[in-house]
Order: structure tokens, then C-alpha cells, then sequence
């Protein structure tokens, strides 16, 4: 996917946002070049990884192939996903993502606790294109 939106292995793996100095206010994705919060006079934006667990805050299925620039093999046949919304646990921001291969909307509640793991969105013979999924933790299980 996007470079520099996540990092690490296994239970070092990481979403990546930033966070400005002046306001504390935190971005994903991540924010380079300016505070987004209006109300803030702007200040430094420094990386930092996000919390790895969350909470579900809303979900839904995919039953189509996106449109470009989604990465995908046209002539497979199209595997529907679950897709979450999940409120972070620390930082309190909502972010979007695909549940682990094998959840379904049926498996899924809001509320749930869940925690990022990385994934892989595609692969072909030359490339294997990384993301980050969402995966129902033992205790939100």
C-alpha cells in the first residue's frame, strides 16, 4: 500500500500516523506538511505508531471489486471482505480496514475489541502488496 503508513512484524507491527506539537492532535494517514485542526495555530508534526487495538465502531461487507487504483487480479474471481471501522484506544480516531482473511460481518459486532495485524492486499509473481487488516482479539473474540 502507502509507504510509511505502517511498519514492524508480528507483534511490533505498527500503524504509523503523526501527531502535532502544538495541539496533540493526531492524523491517519499521517499528515506531513500542516496541522489539519483548524483551531490550531500549527506546530511540528513528529511520526509516531499508533495503538495496536481498538474497538469496532462500525462494519460492513465488500461484495465488489473496487475500481482503480485498488489492486486486484481481474481475472480472479472477486472475494468479498469484511470492512472495519474501528476506534483506536488511545488516540480516539476512527480508521478503516479489512478484517483477517476468514472474518465475516457475521463474526463481527461493534464494540468488539480488535487489534491490527499486517496483511497482504494482492500478490503475483513479482509483487506482494502489504496492508494492515483488523483481528478480533481473544478477549473481544
Amino acid at each position: 500500500m502507502v509507504p510509511g503508513w505502517f511498519a514492524g512484524e508480528g507483534d511490533d507491527f505498527r500503524l504509523l500516523g503523526t501527531r502535532c506539537s502544538a495541539c496533540a492532535s493526531v492524523f491517519f494517514p499521517r499528515e506531513d506538511a500542516f496541522c489539519r485542526n483548524p483551531g490550531c495555530p500549527g506546530g511540528e508534526l513528529a511520526e509516531v505508531p499508533l495503538s495496536r487495538r481498538g474497538r469496532i465502531w462500525s462494519y460492513t461487507d465488500s461484495r465488489y471489486r473496487p475500481p482503480s487504483p485498488y489492486v486486484s487480479d481481474p481475472e480472479l474471481e472477486w472475494q468479498p471482505y469484511a470492512l472495519i471501522a474501528v476506534e483506536l484506544e488511545s488516540e480516539r480516531i476512527v480508521v478503516l480496514g479489512q478484517a483477517v482473511p476468514g472474518v465475516t460481518v457475521a463474526d463481527l459486532t461493534v464494540g468488539m475489541e480488535v487489534e491490527v495485524v499486517p496483511g497482504v492486499l494482492n500478490e503475483d509473481a513479482e509483487t506482494t502488496w502489504t496492508t494492515w487488516h483488523w483481528r478480533p482479539t481473544r478477549a473481544g473474540a
